[in-house]
């Protein structure tokens, strides 16, 4: 059995998974920015333990993620090299309303994701 040749190979991203860029664009903080990696990992996640902040004590794997926020060009030739014909991806919602209270979006962060769609 084969694919149609109309079947649209493609890929997905999650912001928390690949966005980093951490507070870059007047990003407000989101959850995931402040679950750390190692050992309280698990109590922050189940809500164990609570931090409402990051600190020096603990690495936080999505503030550089795979830095998908610096790199996006060479990720998406990537993709078209593995021949995928499209993706969608996910953008932190703090990001484009970085307190979650704004009445306007944070235009820093609109045109983040304007430069990265008008140069896919």
């Amino acid at each position: 059995m084969s694919l149609r040749k109309d079947f649209l190979w493609g890929g997905a991203t999650a912001a928390n998974q690949v966005e980093g860029g951490y507070l870059e664009g007047n990003k407000g903080l989101s959850i995931i920015d402040v679950v750390p990696a190692g050992k309280d990992r698990v109590a922050v996640k189940k809500g164990k333990m609570r931090m409402l902040e990051c600190d020096d004590q603990h690495f936080y794997p999505s503030h550089e993620a795979i830095d998908f926020y610096h790199h996006y060009k060479e990720d998406i030739a990537l993709f078209a090299e593995m021949g995928f014909k499209c993706y969608r991806f996910s953008i932190a919602w703090t990001r484009i309303f970085p307190n979650g209270d704004e009445l306007q979006p944070n235009e820093e962060g609109l045109n983040s994701m304007i430069k990265f769609l008008t140069n896919v």
